[in-house]
């Protein structure tokens, strides 16, 4: 199956880097889209739309505040950092964008280019954090970060014991050393790092956004354009999602197509090279469902491919590194997900793959029975048996409707139990993320990233059971397209195949010629040995199943000869190709087998460069002349498919016009005179007989009747494989007894002598 896949797709190497490449970017989209969600909701809903580290313009006041934290280097990184703006020196668009400018001087941030952001974060986000903490206790706030609880309300009874019109920062000021200031900061940082990084710097971006109100800036504003910006964001990348999506679609689609388009060929090609053996070994149900069905299949197992098995891997590995890098303390949750899922589906699969071998072949017998019903309509008519054929019809399809039934039902329960899955996941983060935001170790945007990156986790394995489960049906599929593919024809071309000999066009000699069917244990022909001359009609007759058919149909290499050879034009016929045989052939088989078309189409079967006067020479020798002329259309008469739109008799003249058109060196007529009645058979002998005498064609005729061979050259009787008489029919009648009793069965001795 591997190997049949690689094959096929190979001619669309190209077309399959694409794909993949496309699924990356589908895949790299989908997967920023939870952490632009979580932006929207940490940063622009939750913070205002600060997404800063370090404020680009705060108050003096707060500067100095911040200053006391920090050791004599982080002070000289403050300093170089921001330089202070009076009323004085501000300029116009300074006053209007910071109004706070009139009444107080602000420090201003550097170019940012030119700065160490990173370093300067370092050393303002803990003080600064220490500061806010501070300002809330002053303000009442038990709930601070440096603070809470009873050591909340120590620190607010000592501030309020303060002297009027100081605050705790200048008593820190005035009494503190350094080394107790950075004290107060290591112990903010230890109550810190129990808290995520998101939550600090949401913090710190709360103080930012405080910051930047006291001073006038317009943080609605702001909020709103990093809302809008993270938005239009999304929907870019959503539209870039979508557009991959597309591409690969058609990509996947024509990939799919055109594997199925060259597979199909191959299938029909090998089909046509087969000899009757190996129709013998696929029945024509099996084939044309084998070309159809299973090809369907492998086409639809290559798009899921292309587009789900690809794909999956890709975005749930991005997931699960994406949830791994968030620093949750929640990837045990993936972990039982996976446990969960992965045995959901190698359940699904135990139960449901063995059913997948027994659909196809179920779909083999509904067609087998459709088709015998339709071949043998008017026997069924006649016989009134079409209960019996309902009832056998309503067994097949009933069968496969129970088996389908049971998978689908199987498939179907997959995905409910999935969503349950899913939505039991979804409350656990909750309410495991729910406990963290409480601690102040999660935010809330990041409890809603976790749940988008696992649910595309989970659709990634659900996604690859589906495909795990159609895989087993089209592997059976197409390791059944491959049995056809792989079947070695038991008729080759030699490698270096001989000519014929012109000298002896169209002689044929069987030199002790045995055969016997594959599998058979017994040869169905024994020792035949005969010479058929050119311009000569050489006859076979016997019992039906005395071998008449077979041995005609090893001429043309349907069947390969067991013992023994087969000469045409002086060459065994295993030295020179099929092709170069069957061009010298003129072939008319046991039924009349007319083409979808038109008349004309048909008789053009057999030399597609016939001209007007060929088609009328055929015609008027095989006596089909009148009933073509009287179509409405002549020549161009519509012929159903089948020739169900003629008669018998029709149907079979046509067939024989057929074979003459082509004007071969060899006529072989199967059994090909049934059809017709005495008047007619006799009007198509005699004129054959002219043309095979003109042209010095070789004839050989097999019969049933005595009347349409009594006058061949050579009339060979065979009786259970084997030839019991070869002569004329006076020297049959005289010799030969099995010949005689034929004879006296069909017609009279007068009738015998007189004909």
């Amino acid at each position: 199956m591997i190997s049949l896949m690689i094959k096929y797709l190979k001619p669309f190497t190209l077309s399959v880097i694409a794909i993949i490449a496309l699924l990356f970017v589908q895949a790299q989209t989908e997967l920023s889209l939870p952490d632009y969600m979580s932006d929207i909701v940490n940063t622009g809903i939750q913070t205002g739309g600060i997404d800063e580290s370090v404020p680009k313009v705060i108050r003096k006041s707060e500067y100095e505040k911040i200053l006391l934290f920090l050791n004599s280097e982080e002070k000289k990184v403050m300093k170089n950092s921001y330089h202070i703006v009076d009323n004085d020196i501000a300029t116009e668009e300074q006053k209007a964008e910071y109004p706070l400018l009139k009444n107080e001087a602000l420090y201003l941030l550097d170019d940012q280019e030119t700065l160490d952001i990173s370093r300067l974060s370092i050393c303002f986000q803990e003080p600064a954090l220490l500061v806010m903490s501070l300002n809330q206790i002053s303000q009442g706030d038990g709930n601070s970060l440096y603070a809470k609880g009873e050591e909340a309300e120590e620190w607010e009874e000592m501030m309020q014991n303060l002297p009027a019109g100081m605050t705790v920062f200048d008593v820190l000021g005035a009494t503190a050393g350094e080394e107790q200031l950075l004290d107060m900061r290591k112990d903010m940082r230890e109550k810190l790092s129990a808290m995520g990084d998101s939550t600090m710097q949401g913090a710190v971006a709360a103080y930012i956004k405080s910051e930047y109100e006291a001073i006038g800036v317009d943080t609605d504003a702001i909020q709103n354009n990093y809302i809008l910006a993270a938005g239009l964001k999304m929907l870019g990348m959503s539209l870039l999602s979508a557009v991959c999506a597309v591409f690969v679609g058609f990509f996947a689609s024509k990939i799919a197509a055109g594997v199925g388009k060259h597979m199909r060929g191959d299938v029909f090609k090998k089909v046509e090279s087969f000899t009757n053996t190996e129709f013998n070994r696929f029945s024509t149900a099996s084939l044309i469902t084998r070309n159809i069905n299973d090809i369907q299949q492998v086409q639809m197992v290559i798009v899921m491919f292309l587009r789900i098995v690809i794909y999956a891997p890709i975005i749930g590995i991005g997931a699960l590194l994406k949830v791994i890098s968030s620093g949750a303390s929640m990837t045990w949750i993936i972990a039982l997900v996976l446990a969960i899922i992965l045995g959901l589906i190698f359940t699904i699969l135990i139960v449901v793959v063995p059913k997948f071998k027994l659909i196809q072949k179920l779909i083999d017998r509904l067609n087998l029975v459709m088709r015998e019903f339709l071949d043998g309509m008017s026997v069924i008519r006649a016989f009134n048996t079409q209960d019996y054929e309902e009832a056998k019809f309503d067994k097949a399809n009933k069968d496969i409707t129970k088996t389908n039934l049971f998978v689908n039902r199987t498939m179907a329960a997959m995905m409910p139990l999935m969503m349950l899955i899913m939505n039991t996941i979804a409350l656990l983060i909750i309410w495991v993320g729910g406990h963290q935001i409480d601690s102040g170790t999660m935010q809330i945007g990041d409890i809603m990233a976790f749940i988008q990156y696992t649910m595309q986790i989970i659709m990634a394995f659900l996604m690859i059971s589906m495909v795990a489960i159609m895989v087993p049906r089209a592997a059976v599929a197409g390791v059944r397209v491959k049995e056809v593919l792989d079947c070695e024809v038991s008729i080759q071309d030699p490698e270096q195949p001989k000519t014929f000999d012109d000298a002896q066009n169209g002689l044929i000699v069987f030199d002790h010629v045995s055969f016997r069917y594959p599998g058979a244990e017994e040869d169905v022909l024994h020792d035949i040995s005969f010479t058929a001359q050119p311009g000569k009609t050489t006859a076979f007759i016997g019992s039906t199943g005395s071998g008449k058919s077979t041995l005609i149909n090893l001429v043309p290499r349907f069947y390969d000869v067991s013992e023994g050879a087969v000469y045409v034009g002086g060459v065994n016929i295993k030295e020179v190709t099929q092709a170069s045989l069957r061009d010298k052939i003129g072939y008319v088989p046991q039924k009349g087998i007319l083409f979808s078309g038109t008349i004309e189409s048909n008789l053009k079967y057999a030399k597609a460069d016939a001209t007007q006067a060929d088609m009328d020479m055929a015609c008027e020798i095989a006596q089909a002349k009148e009933f073509v002329e009287a179509k409405p259309n002549r020549y161009e008469e519509e012929i159903a498919q089948g020739g169900t739109n003629v008669s018998g008799g029709q149907k079979q003249r046509l067939s024989i016009a057929r074979a003459l058109v082509k004007q071969p060196d060899i006529y072989i007529f199967d059994d090909s005179f049934s059809a017709l009645d005495f008047k007619t058979d006799a009007k198509l002998r005699k004129s054959l007989n002219e043309l095979t005498a003109k042209t010095k064609a070789t004839v050989l005729v097999v019969a049933q009747r005595i009347s349409s061979i009594m006058h061949a050259d050579s009339i060979i009787v065979l009786d259970n494989g084997r030839i019991v008489g070869n002569g004329t029919h006076e020297e049959l009648l005289k010799n030969c007894s099995v010949y005689q009793e034929i004879a006296y069965s069909q017609l009279s001795k007068e009738e015998l002598h007189h004909e």
